[in-house]
């Protein structure tokens, strides 16, 4: 088989990913000043009244990402990216608690795919839901996926470059207070054409979907 440069958008994909995740707030107050009321000491000594409501602590469905290599089936790995090696690569995260993401890729004949899982564990729904919320926004032209976690959103886009069309398919996820994303691509180098969106939708949403019950597995 002939040798065929692979396009800059998936020679760029080809290489090496850092998935770098930073989280802090900074808590700052500045100095108290002392009321009136403050100054005069009350009959007990100033203790906390014992009917005082106490701070709820939030609960977290998931309190940890999934190893996202083996969140997928070898049956479905090998059938989406087909001579890829099934047991993935897993992208460095800072925090692996927090934020993990696999990926396969493969180049077999002319054909190539890619595929990503990535987990993100937010401390909260809330937080989950704005970052869903997010991710959505940026991915216009898409529809939702029913009955896949508490939402779910599906996209297709198709991109040329130098000639060489490739076709991307995108499913975020949102399953309590975690955010599941997948991102599976395809070309053919000898046509220079890209698969079907409904082909590369439909693997998305299967790989969204063994996903998203890997998580609650290990919730």
């Amino acid at each position: 088989m002939r040798s065929l440069p692979l396009p800059l958008a998936l020679t760029a994909r080809l290489a090496p990913v850092a998935v770098l995740a930073t989280a802090g707030w900074v808590l700052s107050s500045g100095p108290d000043t002392p009321s009136a009321a403050e100054d005069r000491t009350p009959p007990d000594g100033g203790a906390p009244s014992a009917s005082a409501p106490a701070t709820q602590a939030v609960t977290k469905t998931y309190a940890s990402a999934p190893a996202p290599c083996e969140s997928l089936a070898e049956k479905t790995v090998g059938s989406l990216v087909p001579g890829a090696e099934t047991a993935g690569k897993e992208i460095p995260s800072t925090d692996k608690k927090v934020r993990r993401t696999c990926s396969w890729n493969a180049l077999k004949g002319y054909d190539y795919r890619w595929l990503d899982v990535s987990y993100e564990v937010m401390a909260s729904d809330e937080a989950a839901q704005k970052s869903y919320r997010e991710r959505v926004a940026d991915r216009s032209g898409g529809g939702d996926v029913p009955g896949l976690g508490d939402a779910a959103y599906s996209v297709v886009n198709l991109t040329t470059e130098d000639k060489q069309q490739t076709r991307e398919g995108t499913v975020v996820v949102r399953a309590a207070n975690a955010v599941v994303m997948i991102t599976y691509n395809g070309s053919d180098f000898e046509s220079r054409k890209a698969p079907g969106t409904e082909e590369i939708n439909k693997g998305a949403i299967k790989a969204a979907k063994e996903a998203v019950a890997a998580l609650g597995d290990a919730g």
